[in-house]
């Protein structure tokens, strides 16, 4: 049992683009591919998400200066320290409730298959970190190992059924059938999601407003490419930060050069993960008819191909430093997990169409909802990342402004915690399940009328 332990702690100091290749080459050989294609297509996605990292990292080191400087230059102290996901996935992986949870989640996936309650095959084991963590805080509030697994557990559950309802969505907005979109972080916001676009339909002028990178066409094109609007952003906070004119326009053009790398970094995820996915169902196919037409869910990376995902995460960066500097109660300046917008935003940004005013209006809710929450629990993520020696050098509390801020994972914490205003919430969240079926369903229905045309 120790071996295995230590094998899976090993395992998991792997960064996630060399883990998530190394799983799907197994998954490809195992499906039979020929093992040249197998190692090209693992490469091509390894490449892809390295690529996106690499741009994260050039991202923060390069704002994260800027970012500091406005605080100097304007005079402003936050208490708590934005320092992004990683020590929140450290507090996970210490926990005894990670390494169950693995082959809880496998199994939890794998029962929903066979049961038809699901056609979502959850491959992204990375992200598994995400189910964890709502695990080990409620180990840490409570001491109960089974009401730990019990959270995990659902909120498991809770995610796997919603990436099922992402993949039309995926196939109608970038053409790639059978992928789904993965984390939590993402996927856990569709009902939301759905929602806000049901009100926005129901507004007579608000429902007109449309603009959308991906299509837009003629003299507002320009404006409509992610690097140019990195560029503007870059100005603004160059502007903020009282730079040199030197270092501002250094800023612009750092922001837009990683506006411009993004999307080529998720077309090739995208291009690496579709002919396994399509191998992976002709091989269930072939061997359970019944079970045919399986997705496949994995990380994010692959839609950062989308125009306007990658606008709509950008233009929220700069939204979320203003409101943090006004919003009551807030105790948190973005900084970290700042980068870490443009994935969350990406099933808000489907489930639009791609409608960038509408995408960016459901958004500054979302903020300000990440950074209530992620000053809430600072004291409790500092705690507990003392206790697995995480530690910056520095008495300032720590958080992460999206993934420790994020209301799914807190709404299911309440719940645990005995809240009984986030019991109330369970009726309001059943409604917006339902949305969510309807707009599935009719997403779905639309996709394969599509194919059914083309066919003809």
């Amino acid at each position: 049992m120790e071996f295995i332990t230590n094998a899976i702690n090993v395992f998991f100091t792997f960064k996630a683009y060399v883990m998530l290749p190394v799983i799907l080459l197994l998954l490809a050989l195992l499906i039979r591919m020929e093992l040249k294609q197998a190692l090209l297509l693992t490469l091509q996605l390894a490449t892809g998400f390295a690529g996106i990292f690499i741009a994260f990292e050039f991202f923060v080191e390069n704002i994260g200066p800027a970012v500091e400087s406005l605080m100097q230059q304007r005079g402003l102290d936050y208490p708590v320290l934005d320092v992004g996901w990683p020590p929140l996935a450290a507090i996970t992986w210490a926990s005894p409730v990670a390494h169950l949870s693995i082959p809880l989640v496998i199994l939890i996936n794998i029962i929903m298959l066979a049961t038809n309650a699901c056609r979502t095959i959850y491959l992204d084991i990375w992200n598994y970190w995400h189910f964890a963590l709502v695990g080990a805080l409620v180990l840490a509030t409570n001491e109960s190992l089974t009401m730990a697994l019990l959270a995990t557990s659902l909120i498991a559950i809770y995610t796997i059924k919603l990436s099922d309802w992402t993949a039309p969505e995926v196939e109608k907005a970038v053409g790639r059938k059978g992928l789904a979109v993965a984390p939590l972080s993402s996927t856990g916001l569709l009902p939301y999601a759905v929602g806000v676009n049901w009100l926005f339909e129901k507004i007579p002028f608000a429902k007109t407003l449309d603009f959308n990178p991906q299509k837009r066409q003629g003299s507002l094109s320009l404006l409509a490419e992610p690097m140019v609007i990195g560029f503007v952003v870059g100005l603004v906070l160059g502007w903020a930060a009282v730079y040199s004119l030197k270092d501002t326009l250094e800023l612009a053009v750092h922001i837009s050069a990683v506006m411009f790398i993004l999307p080529k970094c998720g077309a090739l995820i995208g291009q690496g993960l579709e002919p396994v996915s399509i191998k992976l169902r002709d091989v269930i196919k072939q061997k359970f008819p019944s079970k045919a037409n399986l997705n496949v869910a994995m990380d994010t990376g692959f839609l950062m191909e989308h125009k306007s995902i990658i606008v709509t995460g950008i233009i929220l960066m700069p939204i979320s430093l203003g409101l943090a500097l006004i919003l009551p109660g807030n105790k948190t300046l973005p900084l970290g997990d700042l980068p870490s917008l443009i994935s969350q935003v990406t099933v808000i940004v489907l489930i639009m169409r791609g409608n960038v005013i509408r995408s960016v209006a459901a958004g500054i809710p979302l903020v300000i909802a990440y950074l209530l929450i992620a000053s809430k629990l600072a004291p409790m993520f500092t705690e507990l990342s003392l206790e697995v020696g995480v530690s910056l050098g520095t008495d300032a509390q720590i958080t992460a402004f999206t993934d420790g801020g994020n209301p799914v994972r807190y709404w299911f914490l309440e719940l645990f915690a005995g809240n009984f205003v986030a019991f109330c919430i369970i009726p309001v969240v059943g409604i917006l399940f339902w949305l969510s079926w309807k707009r599935y369903s009719l997403t779905q229905r639309t996709n394969e009328d599509s194919v059914l045309e083309d066919a003809a």
